[in-house]
């Protein structure tokens, strides 16, 4: 067994404390301040993957329209915050590079959109409605590690904290320790979003389906909080109409900033 130097644990202990410091290990999410920064908003598929639709209404262009009104509700109310935006046309975006956007400007949410829809097979399609968020399973999160060790490497840069990190290896086993507490840390950070972005949905009257955790490709290799929020069922007519209506649109884009205030306030301990 290799035996871990003191110093250099500890060191990696720090760096976790630098780099991501809002750190839980109880239910009760204990955190230290942390600046919200820059948020990714995605609007879920474009292009040529459609995906699914209502009778006369696409999931990409609904998520579309909805994804830069958010956008601009968080630019007009978080003054200090910056907004970067996956797509903002209707082109197609493979998933991993929409998140690859988020990793690359060291982004502190990402927010993805999309529509729901039962399959059309099914007798009773239009009478299910409601709003879910999800965050990323534990299936593959073996995949959030590449993700993790650039975002660190950023982070000292931008930091300039090479010099007091110099000893730093991500290929130690001290540094494995570090990596999973990011991964846990995050995985917290996503679940109180969601529950706050439910919250929202459900004090305006939405059915609440709840925050459920699965192995999405496009939450996968995120190195900050991520969340994908189904904001309702395109295959109830009910939903449909609410979600191609002006009010539906406000609605939702209120809910997420809202949500989104509510955990900038958690983080910033204001």
């Amino acid at each position: 067994m290799k035996i871990i130097p003191l110093k250099r644990l500890t060191t990696s202990l720090i760096l976790l404390n630098l780099m991501f410091p809002l750190a839980s290990f109880t239910n009760s999410l204990n955190v230290v301040p942390h600046k919200i920064q820059t948020i990714v908003i995605d609007a879920g598929h474009g292009g040529h993957d459609g995906s699914t639709q209502g009778k006369y209404s696409k999931e990409k262009d609904v998520a579309l329209r909805i994804a830069l009104l958010v956008g601009k509700t968080l630019e007009e109310n978080l003054k200090d915050v910056k907004v970067i935006y996956t797509r903002k046309s209707d082109v197609f975006v493979p998933l991993y590079e929409r998140i690859d956007v988020a990793n690359k400007a060291n982004a502190d949410l990402f927010i993805s959109i999309h529509c729901n829809s039962m399959p059309s097979t099914l007798k009773n399609r239009s009478a299910v409605r409601g709003v879910e968020t999800l965050v990323a399973g534990f299936g593959r999160l073996g995949e959030q590690d590449v993700a993790l060790r650039e975002n660190a490497s950023i982070l000292l840069e931008k930091e300039n904290a090479k010099d007091n990190y110099a000893g730093f290896d991500p290929k130690d086993p001290a540094s494995v320790i570090m990596f999973s507490m990011m991964k846990n840390t995050f995985r917290e950070q996503s679940i109180r979003l969601a529950t706050l972005i439910q919250d929202e949905y459900v004090s305006t009257g939405r059915i609440d389906r709840g925050v459920k955790e699965q192995p999405l490709a496009v939450l996968q290799r995120a190195a900050m909080p991520a969340v994908l929020t189904e904001i309702g069922f395109i295959s109830s007519p009910e939903e449909e109409d609410y979600l191609n209506s002006e009010a539906g649109q406000n609605e939702i884009a209120n809910c997420l900033l809202k949500a989104v205030q509510a955990y900038k306030r958690i983080i910033e301990i204001e």
